[in-house]
């Protein structure tokens, strides 16, 4: 996530630079092509245009409010996760006492339990920022972004200060670590249960807690792994695209009809070819 203030302008061109170049060589194409050569053919009536332009708006503002809602989704997931972390560590602290005539460090249990919650965390963290097949390729610039500030962490390098060193033998090679880490709870659980540190009902509420922490894993491997629907992505770029193509073909419909009605008179050949830089804004606008 990007969480400065303002984006600046080098961190927009990273991302646009390419539709820019492309919408300039097109768009002066054109102008070349209309004004240079006199090929009068290509104007279209710039009413179309506004027509497809205005249908494209609502497309885009949809995606963007789907887009959106699917952020806030995995905001109030995360939140839970938060808050149910704050549970089970009151739960670990204050449920897990010294039983009668059996010899527990009641403290390195907790510690074990809590420390664990932390790796799962971590683990979850890692998990999800591995890219799947589903993942969008950026062009080169935004790219070496990408890898600049990737820290490179492995899950199991993520969790070492969290697990010893034999429980975290124990997870190499498992492809979903953060769930046999909350199994690991489970049967921590269950041994203290038996040793008598924790009482039938104290078991039942941290099952519930660990129970939580797989749902919200659940959903956030949800997230991750289902993205849109192809064409959802597919078709509004297409017609954003579309619109761009259309837009120059408007725009010297728009100088031509200046010209009849003699608005135009009076221009020098370097006014006409500023509707280049217009188009190729108003095209980096919906392409952006």
């Amino acid at each position: 996530m990007y969480v400065k203030r303002n984006l600046t302008p080098g961190f927009v061109l990273r991302y646009t630079w390419p539709s820019i170049l492309w919408t300039t060589a097109y768009t002066s194409a054109v102008f070349i092509a209309f004004f240079a050569f006199d090929v009068k053919w290509i104007d279209i009536p710039f009413d179309l245009v506004s027509a497809v332009g205005i249908a494209v708006a609502f497309l885009i503002g949809f995606k963007n409010n789907q887009a959106y809602d699917r952020f806030w989704e995995g905001r109030k997931i995360w939140g839970q996760i938060v808050n149910y972390s704050r549970v089970w560590a009151a739960q670990s602290i204050s449920l897990v006492k010294a039983p009668a005539g059996n010899d527990i460090n009641v403290p390195d249990v907790q510690r074990t339990l809590v420390h664990r919650h932390l790796a799962w965390i971590n683990a979850l963290r890692i998990q999800l920022r591995q890219p799947n097949a589903f993942a969008v390729r950026e062009n080169i610039l935004v790219e070496r972004l990408v890898a600049k500030h990737d820290p490179g962490e492995s899950v199991l390098g993520t969790i070492a200060p969290f697990v010893s060193d034999e429980e975290r033998e124990a997870l190499r090679g498992r492809k979903n670590i953060a769930t046999h880490l909350v199994k690991r709870q489970a049967q921590d659980l269950a041994d203290l249960r038996r040793a008598g540190a924790i009482d039938g009902f104290d078991q039942l509420m941290m099952m519930e807690t660990l129970e939580k922490a797989y749902d919200l894993q659940g959903m956030c491997e949800r997230i991750k792994n289902t993205p849109f629907p192809r064409q959802f992505a597919f078709f509004s770029h297409m017609f954003t695209v579309l619109f761009c193509l259309l837009l120059p073909l408007g725009f010297v419909d728009v100088f031509e009809r200046e010209i009849a009605t003699g608005a135009a008179s009076e221009l020098s050949p370097w006014i006409q070819y500023a509707k280049i830089p217009l188009a190729v804004l108003t095209s980096w606008i919906f392409l952006t």
